[in-house]
């Protein structure tokens, strides 16, 4: 523990100490990575989730605004109810400040944000996105 040497007829001690920095031990390390690990595969679904709910619901209003539009249409063009729709006539009836083109990916343009297809058939039918196993549908 201490080295000593002699000086005239007495001995000086030396203490002598070893410096020890502070570190985290390996066990540390992979104990807090398997909690980030943990923490990250509870969370990562929920965010895959409420992505989805949140295109859900964007489609869902999409669908409302394009049925809001054919009926705007109808109205201003003295449609009956099985009269069939041509989605590129409601382009000005969109107000979206673009192009306003249904399944359009263009600036203003109204589409899936799943990648879906909307399509009307008549005025009397709602609109609906090829999406509906997702629950991208009008009630």
């Amino acid at each position: 523990d201490s080295a000593g040497f002699t000086y005239g007829t007495r001995q000086i001690c030396m203490n002598i100490k070893f410096a020890r920095k502070a570190a985290f031990t390996l066990v540390e390390i992979m104990s807090v990575v398997a909690i980030i690990g943990l923490l990250a595969g509870i969370a990562i679904p929920n965010f895959i989730k409420a992505r989805e709910n949140a295109r859900k619901s964007a489609c869902i209003n999409n669908l409302r605004l394009i049925d809001a539009s054919i009926q705007q249409w109808a109205l201003e063009n003295n449609k009956n109810a099985g009269d069939p729709v041509p989605l590129d006539s409601l382009t000005v009836y969109m107000n979206r400040g673009g192009t306003g083109a249904i399944n359009s990916t263009a600036p203003g343009g109204v589409r899936c944000p799943s990648g879906g297809t909307y399509t009307a058939t008549s005025i009397d039918v709602k609109p609906t996105c090829s999406k509906t196993d997702l629950g991208h549908k009008l009630d």
